[in-house]
């Protein structure tokens, strides 16, 4: 049975389109850059000043010396180049990433997004997260869909916002909604999950697609 995690990374580079200008956050969503289409040629950003990442390296083949804004070990394809963090900023802040994916704490109906820091918990800062959640020209948050029996998906997030009504889109393992005026539109449900389930999962009410899909991944 494939785990959560992967079935969120397969959705979400099926989101991704040819030519794309992609930044992918630590942790979960470093995972999709194994799932794109050998068809589709995206450009892989890390705010630590670089282009052209590949995918995530084998265990035992990492390059220590090379690793993205979270530290941890990346690939990068023939071409990829490397900048300081000023040009990195530049790209994020000028409006070059088409899309940004992220993961989450909280996100809530309103496309508000708590991602940085739990009060109390040491963290070392907010890194990239601001600059690419108003810069990026889609926000696409990659997470589970509850932590325990915990909400994650809320009305209004409740721990400190990293940005506020940036949101366009979230994906779990559940199914994938989008983010409106008029709340979050559930638009795909995965293999296997009901309505029923996705919304008791999920503090605010979803509207309902008309024209909703079983996901594909």
């Amino acid at each position: 049975m494939m785990n959560p995690k992967e079935i969120i990374a397969r959705r979400v580079a099926k989101e991704l389109k040819d030519g794309d200008v992609v930044n992918l956050g630590i942790g979960l969503p470093t995972m999709v850059a194994n799932f794109v289409p050998k068809e589709i040629d995206i450009t892989f950003q890390s705010e630590n000043g670089m282009l052209g990442l590949g995918p995530v390296p084998d265990k035992d083949h990492e390059d220590w010396d090379l690793t993205n804004a979270g530290g941890m070990p990346v690939t990068m394809f023939t071409g990829g180049v490397f900048f300081d963090s000023a040009t990195s900023f530049g790209i994020i802040r000028g409006g070059h990433v088409d899309a940004t994916v992220l993961g989450s704490l909280q996100v809530d109906e309103e496309g508000s997004i708590a991602n940085w820091i739990i009060p109390g918990k040491m963290v070392p800062g907010m890194g990239g997260a601001m600059d690419l959640l108003v810069g990026a020209k889609k926000v696409i948050v990659a997470m589970q869909h509850t932590s325990g029996d915990t909400f994650k998906i809320l009305k209004k997030c409740t721990l400190p916002l990293t940005a506020v009504k940036e949101v366009n889109m979230i994906v779990t393992e559940l199914g994938v909604m989008e983010v409106t005026d008029k709340g979050l539109v559930l638009k795909e449900l995965a293999e296997g999950v009901t309505i029923e389930q996705i919304q008791n999962a999920t503090e605010p009410t979803l509207i309902i697609s008309d024209d909703l899909k079983t996901m594909e991944i």
